[in-house]
């Protein structure tokens, strides 16, 4: 096993070690997609061991190149680290996506001033570190969650803007949805 290998599996160990422990902490909450939540994340990583131990043949697309190396690493521990500052800055109004929490507040401090949903792209990022750093066979994961992610944020800005409907729209015209500056 590669020493990348190795940091990028320890870390996103931990990465997910601390969002269990610190989704303890959120308000209740309700919609059919907080449960079973656990479940479908596990299918997820299960498709993605199996397609990464090889016993799914195919091309050889394991990254060996020491620079995509330092590259993917540098964009993983980016995008884990937008996240987290994210989830520090939502706390007790995070969820599940697309999940409705009692008392909500809008959040429009830390990486919200300029993303309405951080924690979405820096996963996503974590995730294309992944790719770059460790082998294409990420990119399922990529396009997968990718595809989930920007569903969930439009049925949330939906939500947003009809739990808030004088400050929501404000927000969202002063913020990109997922990539600051641009979208």
């Amino acid at each position: 096993m590669r020493v990348v290998d190795l940091v990028i599996g320890v870390g996103w160990l931990v990465f997910w070690l601390y969002w269990l422990t610190a989704s303890t902490t959120a308000k209740p909450g309700q919609g059919n997609w907080v449960r079973f939540a656990g479940f479908r994340v596990g299918i997820v990583v299960v498709v993605l061991l199996v397609l990464r131990l090889k016993l799914v043949k195919g091309h050889e697309l394991i990254t060996k190149d020491p620079v995509l190396w330092g590259v993917g690493l540098a964009i993983w521990a980016l995008g884990l680290g937008l996240a987290v500052w994210a989830r520090v800055y939502i706390g007790r109004n995070w969820g599940m996506p697309m999940s409705k929490k009692e008392d909500p507040e809008l959040v429009t401090t830390g990486p919200y001033r300029t993303i309405r949903h951080p924690i979405y792209t820096g996963i996503l990022l974590g995730f294309i570190g992944t790719t770059v750093a460790v082998s294409l066979y990420w990119l399922i994961a990529v396009v997968v969650i990718g595809g989930y992610f920007i569903y969930s944020a439009f049925v949330e800005e939906r939500n947003m803007t009809k739990l808030f409907p004088s400050a929501y729209p404000e927000y969202k015209h002063s913020t990109k949805m997922l990539v600051p500056f641009v979208f």
